[in-house]
């Protein structure tokens, strides 16, 4: 079943062995520290470990400190401007995160079983133009693959969308992204040029070499302000001094096509939104010449659990993303 809809706890443990006199010295907590080392073995830094933790940095340092401490081992080592886990290291990240993610998910894996959803449920947030373009030959695979999961796709756009994975009520979300804000996490799957559309007559139409002068002298038939595409546009234009005019303000990709095709103006789409049916009504050339092509991928917020559901549907759309590899590469990081 399909539905569009419009629109960590910690858990403390001690651990005392009656073997041992090696008492654990970090707030008698054992989760913490383990889950600050797995997130730094992961990521490469204490920075960015911190930042998806939603701690300070001297916080997670004092974790590792602990850890270290305990153990009696060195876990990490600088490799050049990243760190890495030593022997030892290793051995305790493939032994701890499997601990760490399944307590981490234990609230969501209780509250389904709960429910009595024994298949789970899953929830996608994607504008209008990503669930009509780009997500439906991705959701017809994981539907055959995954029947008895409950798909709901929150049609959103910009700020909603955020909000919702902000708030929990979306496992993740499919889109174009900009500006990536600090709490999530954006990874480009799809690129699609820019395109200038035109009914088949337009003098634009035949022009061999169009430049971005040859556009201002008609009006534009653009998304509203407040979408990525207009804010595009309208930097574009403004950063090459070059004026232009909008005749019409419409949402969505259908509507645009339509009023160009009528003759009402002239429209700066992405190639996503261009069918075979669509070219046989307007002629369509690439401005990527003056604009950058749009990236679509997945968006996801720090630190979050990814039931296994979320996990198969990110894997259709890029399998390599969730791979030990993809999670564990970082950039130039700093401790």
């Amino acid at each position: 079943m399909i539905t569009i809809r419009k629109s960590n706890t910690d858990i403390e443990t001690v651990a005392d062995s009656p073997s041992s006199n090696i008492r654990f010295a970090y707030k008698g907590s054992r989760l913490k520290p383990l889950r600050a080392f797995c997130q730094v073995a992961r990521l490469g830094s204490v920075s960015r470990a911190a930042e998806a933790l939603y701690l300070s940095q001297p916080a997670v340092t004092l974790q590792l400190q602990a850890l270290e401490r305990e153990l009696g081992v060195r876990l990490l080592e600088r490799s050049g401007r990243r760190l890495t886990p030593t022997r030892e290291g290793e051995l305790l990240y493939e032994l701890a995160k499997p601990l760490v993610e399944g307590l981490d998910g234990l609230a969501a894996s209780f509250r389904e079983q709960v429910r009595g959803l024994d298949a789970g449920e899953l929830n996608v947030a994607a504008g209008s133009s990503t669930i009509l373009y780009l997500l439906p030959g991705i959701v017809d695979a994981f539907r055959q693959r995954h029947a008895d999961v409950r798909l709901s796709l929150h049609n959103v756009t910009g700020a909603g969308g955020l909000d919702l994975l902000r708030n929990d009520a979306v496992d993740l979300a499919v889109g174009s992204m900009l500006d990536v804000p600090a709490d999530l996490t954006y990874a480009p799957v799809y690129s699609f040029e820019p395109m200038l559309i035109m009914p088949p007559d337009h003098p634009l139409a035949s022009k061999r070499d169009l430049s971005l002068q040859d556009l201002s002298p008609y009006g534009l038939i653009l998304p509203p302000k407040r979408l990525t595409t207009y804010r595009l546009v309208d930097l574009v234009f403004q950063q090459n001094r070059v004026p232009y005019t909008v005749a019409l303000e419409v949402g969505g990709w259908e509507v645009i096509k339509q009023y160009v095709a009528m003759g009402l103006g002239i429209s700066i789409v992405t190639a996503i939104c261009l069918t075979e049916a669509d070219r046989q009504r307007l002629a369509a050339r690439s401005l990527a010449r003056w604009f950058p092509s749009r990236s679509y991928g997945i968006v996801m917020r720090k630190g979050k659990f990814l039931s296994s559901q979320a996990r198969a549907f990110v894997e259709l759309i890029k399998p390599e993303l969730l791979s030990p590899r993809e999670q564990d590469r970082g950039g130039h990081s700093e401790r």
